[in-house]
């Protein structure tokens, strides 16, 4: 009897990678939206009577802000080490990483605290500078918090027994890796540029 070979599976859609793709533009075009807000508002103050954006008596921590900065250098590192070791079914290794991953993350969250705690500045303060900068940067902890329960998911899942499953590692990279890009454009206008 003749018959035909079974045909081959279907190919996987990459449903988690087309998702946390779809993600990383949204949460692009929010910032990259609040970013041009405050840009335009910072050019209305400049222009105006005051010629002053940032109001008195407020300095911007650089040191806690550079630090931000750096830490992202650490997470990439991180998030790609977790996709080498999860390609080489190393799950010790993936699990230091995202660890780390975490670690860092919230280590970055403190920074922005401590951000908040020395500039004491007030939201209602009579210009759209505290509105703003407690807007945006209010955004970027809650996609700093989002970031991180994505760590804890990936960990659980990777490590606790799926790991054929490496979309999950490589979907976790890209978020953090666009969660650096993001913090790379706040830091440069609203750290930098003042």
């Amino acid at each position: 009897m003749l018959a035909l070979p079974p045909a081959a599976p279907p190919a996987p859609k990459r449903q988690l990678f087309v998702g946390t793709a779809l993600a990383c533009g949204a949460g692009t075009a929010l910032l990259g939206g609040m970013l041009a807000l405050w840009l335009r508002f910072r050019k209305d103050a400049i222009d105006g009577p005051d010629h002053r954006w940032l109001p008195k008596k407020i300095s911007i921590p650089e040191v806690s802000s550079n630090i931000m900065l750096l830490s992202f250098i650490g997470v990439g590192i991180f998030v790609q080490w977790a996709i080498y070791s999860a390609r080489r079914d190393d799950k010790r290794h993936v699990g230091m990483a995202l660890g780390l991953t975490a670690l860092f993350a919230v280590a970055i969250i403190n920074a922005q605290a401590a951000v908040y705690s020395e500039m004491e500045l007030p939201i209602r303060n009579g210009t759209p500078y505290g509105v703003m900068f407690y807007a945006i940067t209010g955004t970027f902890v809650a996609f700093l918090i989002v970031g991180l329960i994505f760590t804890m998911v990936t960990a659980f899942r990777y490590l606790g027994g799926r790991t054929t499953e490496r979309e999950i590692v490589t979907a976790h990279a890209i978020y953090w890796y666009f969660m650096a890009f993001a913090f790379a454009m706040l830091w440069f206008v609203v750290y930098v540029t003042k």
